[in-house]
Formats: structure tokens, sequence, C-alpha cells
């Protein structure tokens, strides 16, 4: 890819988030379901407008490719949702400055997750072969999604939230939508820079990241090889998880069986990596299967109600 389309897609993206931060959402504010709906429209709207451009430029293959990451890459970030509901809900931080602490570990995550991908991108270049370590892997999650149970969230016993409160002095309150303040130890006593509660939660939000990143970047070089198109794809995706995050807060419950259809997408995608120079599978042929599986898990959960709401017979 030319060095300039890079530049070029590196510059929009931090006019948006400028324009999104530094205009749009200046003052912390509780987002509504309807203000969220809006932000979620402008988003799909722009990465299906990219996507467009990428088939007038490249060819329809790529177009396609790069429509079949994105939806992979926003599937898989629905789990990722559900843990942030998690994690806002354990530190009970308010509604009005989830958006901030979002934004701020979103950009976080585009920054460390372009780390990721220029790795991958260089692994699968020298060494054909880890592509069905990848396929392996995906298959393995996938099946562990499906059959391994609910995991508990406990967001005391992560590495990084032990690291920040032994090298970092904490305050016990939120002081508005500042992650450090000066402040004194004890009544009298020196001013001292201090973390907020609310860095603590972005750390953790960034280090729940990179664990489901670990996932969704393979996925995605399941669908295509091309850097270029596995970066602008999961990009899209994660500029669009803040306001879908709002989406979903009071919804994702409804969805329960979405999880088995993000474990088939996942078995699904690494078997296409492990088959793929014996039997590759066309990327439309890809892109419908991931559709039709995460709409019909969709649809079925609405349709089959939990096991544990059903009234027992008498």
């Amino acid at each position: 890819m030319p060095v300039t389309w890079w530049i070029g897609f590196n510059a929009l993206v931090l006019f948006l988030l400028a324009l999104d931060l530094g205009v749009f959402n200046r003052k912390a504010h509780a987002v509504s379901v309807k203000e969220a709906l809006g932000w979620s429209v402008v988003w799909i709207s722009l990465a299906i407008g990219f996507g467009l451009w990428i088939g007038q430029a490249m060819g329809r293959q790529a177009m396609l490719e790069f429509y079949a990451g994105y939806l992979v890459e926003q599937a898989l970030s629905v789990d990722n949702l559900f843990v942030f509901i998690l994690i806002f809900g354990y530190f009970r931080i308010p509604q009005e400055l989830q958006h901030r602490v979002l934004f701020w570990g979103i950009l976080g995550a585009l920054v460390m997750r372009g780390g990721m991908i220029g790795a991958g991108a260089v692994l699968l270049a020298r060494f054909h072969w880890i592509i069905y370590v990848f396929g392996a892997f995906l298959v393995y999650t996938g099946f562990k999604m499906a059959f391994g149970g609910e995991s508990e969230i406990e967001p005391e016993q992560n590495p990084v939230i032990r690291l920040v409160r032994r090298f970092l002095p904490l305050t016990t309150k939120f002081h508005g939508e500042k992650f450090f303040v000066r402040e004194a130890l004890e009544p009298g006593g020196p001013l001292r820079r201090m973390a907020t509660p609310l860095f603590v939660v972005l750390a953790l939000v960034e280090t729940t990241d990179v664990v489901f990143a670990v996932d969704s970047i393979p996925a995605i070089f399941g669908v295509t090889r091309n850097p270029f198109l596995v970066y602008t794809s999961n990009v899209f995706a994660i500029l669009g998880l803040r306001s879908l995050y709002f989406v979903l807060a009071n919804i994702i419950g409804k969805f329960h069986l979405l999880k088995y259809g993000l474990s088939i997408v996942l078995a699904f995608v690494g078997a296409k990596m492990l088959i793929s120079e014996i039997r590759p599978i066309g990327i439309g042929a890809s892109l419908g299967i991931v559709a039709g599986v995460l709409v019909g898990s969709v649809l079925l959960s609405l349709v089959i109600p939990p096991r544990e709401e059903k009234e027992p017979t008498e």
C-alpha cells in the first residue's frame, strides 16, 4: 500500500477523534440511547463509505474483505462491551464519566492494536505456518467460548491494577473527569500527584482490550492478509465501539445465545485458516456465513427465552 494511504487514514482518524471529544462531547454528560444510536449510525455509515472507496481504489475483492473484517471485529467486540459493563458497575462509575474512559481507552486500543497487527503481518509474511497456529487457536477459543461456562470478573485480581496501586497513591473519590489530581495523603501534608479511581478503571479497560485483541486480530487475518485492510477494518470497528456500548448496555442481556454465534464465527474463521491451502473459501461466502450466523443467533435469542426465565410447570 502507498505510504500516503496510511498517513491519510491515520490523519482522518485523528480528525474524527478530535471532533468527537473537542466539539461534540466537550462536556461530560450521560449518553442517552437515542444519542448513542445516532452516533452508531454515523460510525457505521463512515465504515460503509470507506469500504466503497476501497472498492473503487482496490477492487471488489478488497471491499468484501474489508467488510468481512469489520463485521468480524464488530461482532467480537460485543463480548468486550459486556466486560466493560461489569467493570463500570463494579467501580460504580457515574454514567456521565463513562464516555471519557471509553474515549481514552479506545485511543489507547488503536495504538496497541496497530502494533499487534504490524507484528502479526510480519509473522505471517516470514513464517507462513503461523497461519495454522492462528487457525488452531481460534478453533480452540470458539470451543472454549461455547462450552467453557461463564468466568468471574475480578478487577481486584488484575495484575495491572495491583501495579497501579503499588506505585501510585490513589484517591478514594472521583474528581470529575480527572485521571490525576494533587492531594495531601494526610491533613496538612505536602501535595502529591495521585491517581483517581477513573484512572484505575482506564488501566483495566486497556488491559481487557489487549486480552480480547488476542482473539480478534488473528480472526481478521483469517479473513484478509492485507495489513491495510486488517488495520482499517479494525480501527473502524473500534471507533464505533463507544456508541455501541451505550446502545447495548441495557439490552445486551437479551442476546443470551449470541456467545454461541460468536463461538461459531471464531471456529469457522479458524477452520478457514487451517484448510486455506487445501480448499480456500471465497470471501463472499465467508461474509455471508459470518453475517448469517450472527443474525441467526440474535433472532434466536429473541425467540427462545433463557432457561432461567422459563416458568416451572405445575
